[in-house]
């Protein structure tokens, strides 16, 4: 159809040009002229309507965020455009692939620092730990046989190293917990709301609703650490006198953190370590929601599939 206007234009072009202006009678004239704007706008029609699905596409290609989770187009659901249906499945592909790649490139990333951090937190019980019981050993002895007068340096010095092992044990543990590896998930995360009561005085209280169902190994630790980085903010920043965690497998897998804190607004969020626990979510196929308000305590919610 746009071939048969350009040609028409072409045509009307031609003939109006091998007359002479002088020679056409003002009917003709005006009919000539006319028939070459019509020509001339019925084209520019065409064109417009065969654009409008590209310039749709345009438009929602410049709105995806790549940085955000399972992005699509959908630009051309009105338009009856195969060419444009066509782009739209090459583009929707193409994101597709940059999410897999996107999850992958993330996933790997995580395992790549827990891999880390259990390296470190064995090193830190192997090694370090060790020195420092060596050291305390040789303070006991010197303290036995030392005169009276260093025996109180030498206590306090003994007191230091033997705060700094405890130190450095709830450090690797922090790092990779043991009993995670050990026992499983569900006395990880008992231990873990013990220590946080014990350490911060906040009564803190743990809750597990429904058969215990199984959940993959980097699920598990998707918990533990959701668990982990909350309980922190509570502890730094909220205020809170209570908080209560609960795992509940008796509709899927949710896993709940509410404390009774001072809450905080979205503008806060960067400073919370929240962006990181939606990404670990998210690698592990689960979603975070987070809901706080001012003096109205917060409420994380981990949903795992």
């Amino acid at each position: 159809m746009n071939l048969l206007l350009v040609a028409g234009t072409t045509v009307v072009a031609a003939t109006a040009l091998s007359h002479r202006i002088d020679s056409l009678r003002g009917s003709e004239a005006v009919v000539l002229g006319l028939a070459l704007v019509a020509t001339l706008l019925g084209n520019w029609l065409l064109l417009h309507r065969r654009f409008i699905p590209l310039d749709r596409l345009i438009s929602a290609m410049e709105q995806v965020d790549l940085a955000s989770a399972n992005q699509q187009l959908m630009a051309c659901d009105r338009v009856d455009s195969a060419e444009a249906h066509r782009l739209e499945a090459a583009i929707n592909r193409m994101l597709a692939r940059l999410e897999a790649s996107r999850l992958e490139a993330g996933r790997a990333a995580v395992q790549a620092q827990e891999r880390e951090r259990r390296r470190i937190a064995q090193d830190l019980h192997d090694e370090v730990n060790q020195a420092l019981t060596a050291v305390s050993l040789r303070l006991q002895a010197s303290i036995e046989h030392a005169p009276d007068e260093l025996r109180r340096e030498l206590n306090e010095t003994k007191r230091l190293a033997g705060q700094a092992m405890e130190e450095l044990l709830a450090l690797a543990r922090h790092l990779r917990p043991a009993v995670l590896d050990d026992l499983g998930l569900l006395p990880a995360l008992k231990t873990q709301v013990r220590d946080f009561a014990d350490q911060t005085g906040i009564q803190a209280a743990f809750a597990v609703r429904g058969p215990v169902g199984e959940l993959a190994p980097e699920q598990q630790l998707v918990v533990y650490r959701v668990t982990q980085e909350s309980l922190s903010n509570v502890a730094q920043h909220s205020g809170a006198g209570k908080v209560d965690v609960e795992l509940s497998f008796e509709e899927g897998t949710k896993l709940r953190i509410v404390d009774n804190g001072c809450g905080f607004t979205s503008r806060r969020e960067g400073g919370l370590g929240l962006s990181g626990m939606r990404e670990r979510a998210l690698l592990a196929g689960g979603q975070l929601s987070i809901s706080s308000s001012r003096n109205q305590g917060t409420r994380v919610e981990l949903t795992l599939a």
